[in-house]
């Protein structure tokens, strides 16, 4: 496994499912088993909107899977159902060449991950949070650190630790996130000093944040009202690079 890079001077900690990639952390399932996806798309918006936590959403899928999914499985889906908005792996490199470690955070799968850097479909994470629902063995392309997420308070918790562990202050970290499940990790950041990114921002987070006080430091792609239906085709217009200039200036790079 390779060893972390010795230098960062920033980190980015991004969500991923309809934050980074229009897809959800449950798709693989309903791509093998589809007469799953609406229970699914159930489980993953009761703890997105903060009605059930990440451990009940996992005993309830646990529940409904008839079979473990080996990695040949995953695999398969990901031929298929791999998706990621536009610039996405563009800024990941961008930002790695910058220095600044970016670090997927998030409810999706750690064998997910494992079979999406194996495959090359993302530049090399030099760090991963994620749910230890499904973890595969060890591979040469996982990320050197690499967390388990049991509920979705880890994520401020992961991205804290990360950032000390290279010694880098709370002013030079980004928070990335879309929904009421990354509200611990907004509400974190507002105390702490870190800056926020509302990505294709649902109103579960908005409304988090609103109850408490907390400013969404800037907003990129859609901002959805309470009530309005996803639009997959608004989202894809926007280009993830576009947030190349201010990181730059947030972080003073």
């Amino acid at each position: 496994m390779p060893s972390p890079a010795p230098r960062f001077r920033a980190v980015v900690s991004s969500d991923w499912s309809e934050c980074l990639s229009p897809t959800g952390p449950f798709d693989f399932i309903a791509f093998h088993f589809p007469e799953l996806l609406p229970r699914c798309e159930e489980i993953f918006r009761g703890y997105t909107g903060n009605r059930i936590t990440l451990g009940e959403a996992c005993g309830r899928l646990r529940a409904l899977l008839p079979g473990p999914l080996e990695a040949e499985a995953m695999d398969a889906y990901l031929e298929r159902g791999f998706a990621v908005y536009r610039g996405v792996p563009e800024l990941i490199a961008w930002c790695l060449e910058r220095g600044i470690l970016f670090m997927i955070n998030t409810t999706a799968m750690i064998g997910y991950f494992q079979r999406v850097l194996a495959s090359r479909r993302l530049p090399p994470l030099p760090a991963l949070s994620a749910n230890a629902f499904l973890r595969y063995p060890p591979c040469p392309t996982d990320p050197a650190i690499l967390l388990e997420l049991r509920e979705t308070a880890d994520k401020p918790v992961h991205t804290e630790q990360t950032a000390r562990r290279f010694g880098i202050p709370p002013a030079r970290v980004v928070v990335i996130g879309d929904s009421g499940g990354d509200g611990p990790h907004f509400e974190w950041a507002h105390r702490a000093g870190a800056f926020t990114i509302g990505s294709m921002t649902k109103e579960s987070l908005s409304r988090y944040c609103a109850e408490r006080t907390i400013p969404i430091g800037y907003r990129f792609g859609v901002s959805y009202a309470a009530g309005e239906a996803r639009d997959p085709a608004r989202e894809e217009r926007f280009d993830f690079m576009d947030l190349a200039p201010l990181l730059s200036e947030v972080l003073a790079l």
